[in-house]
């Protein structure tokens, strides 16, 4: 069976944020975090094809589909601009990036690792900035 792609345009993305915000409140982040795993495992199993250049592949993959305008990896830290995810709020909003980086590093490390954002543009920073920490 051909694996097939739909576009979700921003302005839909933040309709169903907000449509399970006013069910579950904050409670559905995690939720959207691990759609974020979900959708990061098999892009991650695509960038290991090529390990020598990982980060290269794993960023370019992110920018082709449109969850980020770019994004540079260093080994415990992801640094996004234009994350699709950004909406003005007082907390960080990219739990679906935060899912996709922890399966990028996790694979590429061959270990467990926690992914925290710890700027977001959402909250006024001009950047979005995911620190790494191995388990």
């Amino acid at each position: 069976m051909a694996v097939r792609s739909v576009k979700i345009d921003q302005a839909e993305l933040r309709q169903i944020k907000e449509l399970y915000e006013g069910v579950m409140s904050h409670a559905c982040h995690g939720l959207f975090f691990k759609e974020g795993s979900v959708i990061g495992a098999a892009m991650a199993d695509e960038a290991l094809k090529d390990r020598p250049r990982y980060f290269e592949r794993a960023a370019k993959l992110l920018e082709e589909r449109g969850w980020v305008e770019s994004i540079r990896f260093t080994d415990r830290e992801a640094v996004a601009r234009g994350s699709i995810e950004v909406a003005p709020s007082d907390i960080p909003t990219c739990h679906r990036l935060r899912g996709m980086l922890r399966e990028f590093y996790e694979r590429f490390k061959g270990g467990r690792v926690k992914c925290t954002e710890e700027a977001c543009a959402s909250t006024g920073q001009s950047e979005c900035r995911f620190r790494v920490e191995e388990l």
